[in-house]
Formats: C-alpha cells, sequence, structure tokens
C-alpha cells in the first residue's frame, strides 16, 4: 500500500471551532442529526475533537475540515487541514 492510498482513507470531518484559547489546538465540535430508535425522532448530538493546529489560524466560529492523525498528546488525535469558512 503506497502513502497517497493510507492517506485517503483516513477520516475526514467537517466542523465548527468551538475554542481556539489553547496554543496550536482547537475544539472542533461535530453536530448531528440522528433519528432516535424507540421515538422516531431526530435528536442533535454534539461531539468534541481536539484538533492540532500548527499555525494557530482556526478562530472560534469558524467552519474546519480535520483528518485523522497519530496521536499527538493524550487527548489530540486529530489535525486541521483547512478553514472552509471564516466567522463573520
Amino acid at each position: 500500500m503506497t502513502e497517497v492510498s493510507a492517506r485517503s482513507s483516513r477520516k475526514a470531518r467537517e466542523g465548527l471551532v468551538v475554542s481556539s484559547k489553547m496554543n496550536k489546538t482547537v475544539v472542533v465540535a461535530l453536530v448531528e442529526r440522528v433519528r432516535h430508535p424507540k421515538y422516531d425522532k431526530f435528536v442533535i448530538r454534539t461531539k468534541k475533537f481536539y484538533a492540532h493546529d500548527e499555525a494557530n489560524d482556526a478562530k472560534v466560529g469558524d467552519k474546519v475540515r480535520i483528518v485523522e492523525t497519530r496521536p499527538l498528546s493524550k487527548t489530540k488525535r486529530w489535525r486541521v487541514v483547512e478553514v472552509l469558512e471564516r466567522a463573520k
């Protein structure tokens, strides 16, 4: 398996930056709508990911794309690839 195909198989997510107070780290919230199995109603679930931001580029409110990477710390397993949309 080549490095290119291995990198393309990594998980990628898009979410909103909710905190950028740490150095080279942002907290990205992913919101998903899931149908409840019993009540058949849509429930909103939020999951937070710690992502590495090498350039300290992302700010609160930005929409970013993150990809899976090797463990960078106790909680960081993602890194920011690009800022899709800046906060207004």
